[in-house]
């Protein structure tokens, strides 16, 4: 008996925890890491004030298990766009296009607030170390086209995908295919050549 019912706290934590990650999730697609509030949360979940903290320290501590769980799901959507390319160009444009239309989910708005948060270093370090799991994915392709040093392209090429993101924030669905096109068009083939396209 006490067996199950340990098991049983534990599966109820668990499913607390996940409830708090999701009040989370709304919270920051809602209004941001301003929003992002100990009481905002337990009125979300229906939990007192107090409780809260019995599963998170702060809310960079809310911020880093949100990239725990949040950056492999959107990491696996990019990876999967680009796997269903034969060739490098294709994947390159994959990626780029991939996390434009995922930050324009609200289901993933989250991940776009989060990188705009202020957070402690832990937690920055935790989103750096996931940016890097997702400018991993474009290295190979850049070097199939040729970089000398494909990571440092990816790295830059990760800038401009985040400089689209924010530039696509609230804005009709014809401006954002604009900028993806954009994007596209100065990754594949710089500002020289997009300006004579």
């Amino acid at each position: 008996m006490p067996k199950i019912r340990a098991a049983t706290l534990a599966e109820h934590r668990q499913l607390q925890r996940a409830a708090l990650l999701d009040a989370a999730r709304e919270l920051l697609t809602e209004g941001g890491m301003e929003a992002l509030t100990f009481p905002a949360l337990a009125a979300r979940t229906g939990l007192a004030r107090s409780s809260v903290y019995e599963y998170f320290r702060s809310r960079a501590a809310v911020v880093e298990q949100l990239c725990e769980v949040d950056f492999p799901l959107w990491a696996a959507e990019i990876e999967a766009g680009m796997a269903a390319c034969d060739r490098a160009r294709d994947q390159l444009e994959a990626y780029i296009r991939g996390q434009l239309v995922l930050a324009g989910d609200p289901r993933h708005r989250a991940i776009v607030a989060l990188s705009a948060a202020e957070l402690d270093e832990a937690a920055r370090n935790r989103i750096r170390a996931a940016h890097a799991g997702l400018v991993g994915l474009v290295v190979e392709a850049l070097g199939a086209l040729g970089h000398q040093d494909p990571r440092l392209a990816a790295t830059l090429l990760q800038g401009v995908v985040e400089s689209a993101v924010k530039y696509s924030e609230g804005r009709s669905a014809v401006e954002r295919e604009r900028i993806a096109d954009t994007a596209v068009a100065l990754a594949l083939h710089g500002l020289v050549a997009a300006a004579e396209d």
